[in-house]
């Protein structure tokens, strides 16, 4: 930084280095002494960039398009259970106003008014929603997210239902249509989410490794779009070889069907289950997920891995499969008492 004078101006100009580039500033007098203090006293502020100018839009039409994004990039899963329940009660909840007038004020009063009812749900929402809005400020439709300043609702810890294989039995007992008793005991031996179940293809088994290959396709993805392997359980190779169809096996078939081409609809299984496990008088909080955790806990008990139960399950956290991890101390506690 240094003064000079020229031709074009009588007062001194202090030439000055920001941002890498040389530039100068006049100091309004044409004496030394004077121009030194301005010199002295002068600093020099980097140049910010222009700030992107933030795009207003509503909250109806950034549900739409965040809607759609989710379509693309999640599972369907997702977006029916998850994104959808969730913008839809806080669109009941605020009016149509833009995304930059929702307050952290407005956030923190929509969560607390559903958690007085309903504690899981507001903490599906809060998650839904943060996440949601984490893609408004990438977008550039808000500076800040709303949710940030908002802790997640506290909800009530509790542990999977699962069945054992005793259970299970009891449950097939109950269940008289052979086909339904088939998609049960493959849930149980494979850890299979009923929606991976019921779309899988003959194309997804490979009797050759004895391996079941949990695909992505047009029609079908994964919950986190992962495709994953699973081993296949004597029990559910016997079931499979039952609904191998006679001659040339038409790989894209449904495994499980009642008429071909014609997928089994979940909602349906889920029902035919519960009214087995009712009939079998058994815990009536034992859903069609229950099979999928009963798969995860008899690993857990028989002492395999965490992250192998991870792989299995088909989990992208470890932080999911972990809520096994009580069934690990208890053994652990037994092992205790054995010394």
């Amino acid at each position: 930084m240094f003064l000079t004078k020229d031709s074009k101006s009588p007062y001194y100009q202090l030439v000055y280095i920001v941002d890498g580039k040389r530039t100068k500033i006049s100091t309004k007098t044409s004496d030394r002494e004077e121009a030194e203090k301005f010199k002295a006293s002068f600093n020099p502020k980097p140049v910010t960039e222009a700030k992107v100018k933030k795009v207003s839009i509503r909250l109806s039409s950034f549900v739409s398009e965040y809607k759609n994004y989710v379509s693309n990039t999640y599972s369907v899963s997702y977006l029916k259970k998850a994104v959808t329940p969730s913008f839809n009660r806080l669109q009941d909840y605020l009016p149509d106003m833009t995304l930059e007038m929702i307050t952290s004020k407005d956030i923190d009063q929509f969560i607390s008014s559903v958690y007085v009812n309903a504690k899981h749900a507001a903490a599906l929402y809060h998650r839904s929603l943060k996440a949601g809005f984490n893609k408004a400020v990438i977008w550039n439709y808000i500076e800040t997210n709303p949710f940030d300043k908002i802790k997640a609702p506290k909800v009530p810890k509790s542990f999977p239902v699962f069945i054992s294989e005793a259970e299970l039995i009891h449950i097939l007992n109950k269940t008289k249509v052979q086909l339904f008793k088939d998609v049960f005991t493959t849930a149980f031996f494979s850890g299979l989410r009923l929606s991976e179940l019921l779309n899988m293809k003959w194309n997804w088994i490979d009797f050759s490794q004895d391996v079941i290959t949990v695909k992505n396709s047009d029609e079908f993805n994964t919950k986190n779009k992962r495709e994953r392997i699973i081993p296949i359980h004597p029990k559910v190779k016997s079931i499979l070889m039952t609904h191998l169809p006679i001659g040339k096996r038409q790989q894209n078939d449904f495994v499980f069907n009642r008429y071909e081409g014609v997928k089994l609809n979940e909602n349906y299984i889920s029902k035919r289950f519960k009214k087995a496990v009712r009939s079998a008088n058994l815990n009536d909080e034992i859903h069609f997920h229950s099979l999928r955790h009963s798969f995860a806990s008899v690993l857990v008990q028989r002492g395999v891995n965490l992250y192998v139960i991870k792989e299995l399950l088909g989990h992208e956290d470890i932080k999911t499969t972990q809520i096994y991890s009580h069934l690990q101390q208890h053994n652990l506690s037994i092992a205790v008492q054995l010394l």
